[in-house]
């Protein structure tokens, strides 16, 4: 009987997880592990990005958990620069090009793994790719925008978006002595916050130095006569740019898969079941940003990228590819970021999130502290909580707050997760000391809170 062989599309995160964990399982001698990466680099943190071109982390390598090396002395045949161009799902095949020397050729698989990652958007405008402007997704894109600052004639930069990546570039900038200004389509910075509480990080923005224009569209890059940007031109202004940074968010890079027939989600990410599988299809695993996942609170498919969650589904691939068992139940949608010293975090559905899973719901907003209010250092603190109306089940939380806000957050996940009410919670055994929270910690408070407004709305 021959060795099988196992493939596996994309080097970062997900696929390189389930690669090491299929060797985990099976050794060298009995499962064969051939993998693609069409970059230069493995196994890195992309959420990192923004604090190397920061200053932060100070050298790029400090964000590489494995390098290619490491992996193809476990016995990865590891194939860097190399992009796979085509799926041949009934010859169990793929195609590949070497990206350096031109050289193509076919690569046949017993079983599959596909974790293509999301691409940045990129809007349809004049000046899109035009030199200077920077989407950032990979190490490689990092490297390229630090090279970008360097060069730059001027210290003016236009940040488009604000999101995660949005507002955490805006920070690496100001970090970098850059004059920023962030260019949103939104009401406020954060969308996955509720208005309400996006205007807390606006606030903090500005404090930053940062300039906020909001409710603005981008309607193209105008260029100098070298091709590169000179500034960033709206439906009502123009902003003066001599680096431009898109932080508008990410697409499932699923352009192979749907080219191969595979199964897409209305987001346009891969549908797998419970184990990864890409449905439909027995030997065909999926993972990581370019699929879709469970929202266990809304029970509707999401895409959130995020490098917690493709680590999971890497394990899952590995340890099911290699022969053993595991699942992936789904996500609360969980986040953490900051501007400066705020914190910003949220788990769960957002408001317009429960309108459009067709929740009734109720809302409360809290400030709090982060420690007893005598002891040195306490910070305040702002809580948003939802709490379905009927039953009291907690839908989701939104924190703002300084040091000690954000992780607070994770107390909601696992109520989240758990199904808990918001009466549940209030019963919760949670850590307190006067240097960590008040007696009543602050997710408490905004429990008891919601706990009492339901009763009142029953």
């Amino acid at each position: 009987m021959s060795m099988e062989r196992l493939v596996v599309i994309g080097g970062d995160a997900a696929g390189m997880s389930a690669a090491s964990q299929a060797r985990r399982l099976k050794g060298p001698g009995e499962l064969e592990i051939v993998a693609f990466e069409r970059g230069g680099f493995t196994s890195y943190s992309a959420c990192g990005i923004p604090y190397w071109v920061g200053g932060a982390v100070p050298d790029r390598d400090a964000l590489i958990a494995r390098t290619p090396e490491e992996h193809r002395a476990r016995g990865i045949g590891l194939r860097l620069r190399t992009e796979v161009t085509r799926i041949d799902v009934a010859g169990r095949r793929v195609h590949a090009r070497d990206l350096d020397s031109g050289a193509e050729s076919w690569t046949s698989y017993d079983k599959l793994v596909v974790a293509t990652g999301a691409r940045p958007i990129r809007p349809e405008m004049p000046g899109a790719d035009a030199a200077g402007v920077h989407g950032v997704q990979t190490l490689g894109d990092g490297q390229e925008l630090i090279d970008s600052l360097a060069r730059a004639r001027g210290r003016r930069a236009v940040v488009v978006g604000a999101g995660y990546i949005g507002v955490e570039m805006a920070e690496a900038l100001i970090d970098r002595g850059f004059e920023v200004t962030v260019v949103n389509r939104g009401s406020e910075p954060m969308a996955t916050l509720d208005p309400d509480m996006g205007r807390l990080v606006h606030r903090a923005m500005e404090g930053l130095g940062i300039t906020m224009v909001n409710d603005a569209e981008v309607t193209g890059v105008r260029t100098g006569d070298d091709g590169r940007v000179r500034a960033v031109v709206t439906d009502a202004a123009e902003y003066p740019a001599d680096v431009v940074v898109l932080g508008i968010g990410v697409r499932p890079e699923t352009s192979l898969a749907e080219a191969a027939g595979l199964p897409l989600g209305a987001h346009g990410g891969l549908l797998t079941d419970l184990g990864m599988r890409v449905r439909g299809h027995t030997d065909i695993w999926a993972g990581g940003d370019c699929v879709e996942v469970l929202d266990l609170v809304s029970g509707q498919e999401r895409h959130v990228p995020l490098g917690t969650h493709a680590n999971k589904h890497g394990q899952v691939i590995g340890t099911n590819a290699g022969g053993g068992y595991a699942t992936f139940p789904g996500v609360v949608g969980t986040a953490v970021s900051k501007v400066c010293d705020l914190e910003i975090a949220r788990t769960g559905l957002r408001e317009k999130d429960a309108h459009r899973a067709g929740l009734r719901y109720e809302t409360v907003i809290i400030k709090s502290t982060s420690r007893a209010g005598y002891y040195p250092g306490s910070s305040p603190m702002t809580v948003k909580m939802l709490a379905e109306r009927r039953t009291g089940r907690l839908l989701g939380v939104q924190i703002v707050g300084r040091e000690g806000a954000g992780k607070r957050v994770d107390i909601a996940a696992v109520a989240l997760t758990a199904g808990m009410t918001v009466e549940q919670m209030t019963a919760l055994d949670l850590g307190y000391a006067p240097p960590f929270s008040p007696v009543w910690d602050p997710v408490l408070v905004a429990a008891r809170k919601a706990a009492a407004k339901v009763r009142g709305a029953g």
